[in-house]
């Protein structure tokens, strides 16, 4: 606990992580209210999933070009400008839906609103990379951790205001929790010591073909399209199990794992390389996902989720780790915005091939099967020879406390 109490105690961490478990609610929240929003107003689910995946499509496009901005003009115009914006367009969305407009206005206000959210998750994760070597791995283990509970909270929030109230007013709640955070985040002492880099920043691809990053992004990509494969997998094999309200335990269970093994990971201190610890964290979670294809038992699949689960914090906290290392000094932002929209596009993938075996003849179990090979093939991805990064210590320009 030592670890954590040194982290919390630097003067801007607070803010992060509370604030910045708040701005990353509504990643976890919107998708689903929309969706719920979308289908009692016109009674459709075909409409309702093509409005929540443009939502989450444009928020995941847009990331890179706003992660960008915010190196060259600094985080904080963009925060507050989004700040602004979002709750504009997220209430126009609102408005459009519960106002019978047609389905290409939902749809082209979804996209609107994703487009403008909040670029709360790479600028965190930006200013952490800005603290002391010494306590950075634990600042990325308790960031990890955090939006491992944002999972947890998102998804549980929304189905309590919508039995309480209605999917709009859970709408409404992330849009002010994402603008808590995005301002919050902005007017921090942290983001008052930024300094945007002097250095002349490459083109629109040149941070994701920086050495040692191709290799990362495509490994995370191939985790979360098997992440997005079981999510699809848990609510299935709970309905045919038929105990179909164990899908919603089910998934917290695996992000309590995640919570759980981040903790203990962030209080270790490891002398391990970073890329080989990469991999074996990315190995651990495909042992951890291995046995599930196996499995009959609602209780068995939850004990086996939450033991699997340990595994992926730490290795997002290592995936963090690396990223700040060998992103180039003018685009970390940029860096940490293409993991979330790799994450997000994955993850989608991933859920509709996942949907597509689940009603095939393959049936649950392949999905299933599908959510290991993908962590296998992350493991396998960074054993391809390539250029080797370069891990890069902070220079002076890093600030030793947030």
């Amino acid at each position: 606990m030592r670890a954590y109490l040194t982290v919390w105690r630097l003067p801007s961490a607070p803010v992060l992580l509370v604030a910045g478990f708040a701005g990353r609610l509504p990643s976890a929240m919107v998708p689903l209210a929309l969706l719920l929003m979308v289908q009692q107003q016109t009674g459709s689910y075909a409409v309702a999933g093509l409005a929540s995946a443009t939502h989450g499509i444009a928020m995941a496009l847009m990331a890179p070009i706003l992660g960008r901005l915010a190196d060259r003009k600094g985080p904080r115009r963009v925060l507050l400008a989004q700040a602004c914006v979002y709750p504009l367009l997220l209430g126009g969305l609102i408005a459009v839906v519960l106002g019978g407009a047609p389905s290409w206005a939902a749809v082209a206000g979804s996209f609107a609103a994703g487009a403008s959210t909040p670029l709360v998750s790479g600028t965190v994760r930006a200013l952490w990379s800005r603290v002391d070597p010494a306590v950075r791995p634990t600042a990325y283990a308790l960031d990890a951790t955090f939006t491992e509970m944002v999972f947890v909270a998102g998804p549980t929030t929304v189905a309590a205001l919508t039995v309480l109230a209605t999917p709009a007013i859970a709408v409404v709640v992330a849009g002010v929790l994402a603008t808590y955070g995005a301002i919050a985040i902005a007017t921090s002492g942290a983001m008052r010591r930024w300094t945007p880099s002097t250095e002349r920043a490459g083109g629109m691809l040149s941070t994701v073909l920086a050495p040692g990053m191709p290799r990362i992004l495509l490994s995370g990509s191939a985790l979360m399209l098997g992440f997005g494969a079981l999510e699809v997998a848990i609510p299935a094999f709970a309905e045919r199990a038929g105990t179909p309200g164990m899908s919603g335990v089910l998934l917290a269970v695996w992000s309590l794992g995640s919570v759980a093994g981040g903790l203990w990971f962030g209080a270790r201190v490891v002398s391990v390389s970073l890329p080989r610890l990469y991999r074996w964290g990315l190995l651990g979670v495909t042992i951890g996902l291995a046995p599930l294809v196996t499995v009959s038992s609602p209780l068995v699949l939850g004990a086996l989720l939450f033991l699997g689960g340990t595994a992926i914090a730490p290795t997002l906290t290592v995936q963090s780790s690396l990223v700040s290392t060998i992103a180039p000094a003018h685009a970390t932002t940029e860096a940490f915005t293409w993991l979330s929209t790799i994450a997000f596009g994955a993850s989608a993938i991933g859920a509709a091939v996942g949907g597509a075996l689940i009603e095939s003849s393959l049936g649950v179990p392949a999905s299933l099967a599908l959510a290991a090979v993908g962590a296998a093939l992350a493991v396998a991805l960074t054993l391809v020879p390539g250029r080797r990064p370069s891990l890069r210590t902070p220079g002076p320009r890093t600030p030793v406390a947030v």
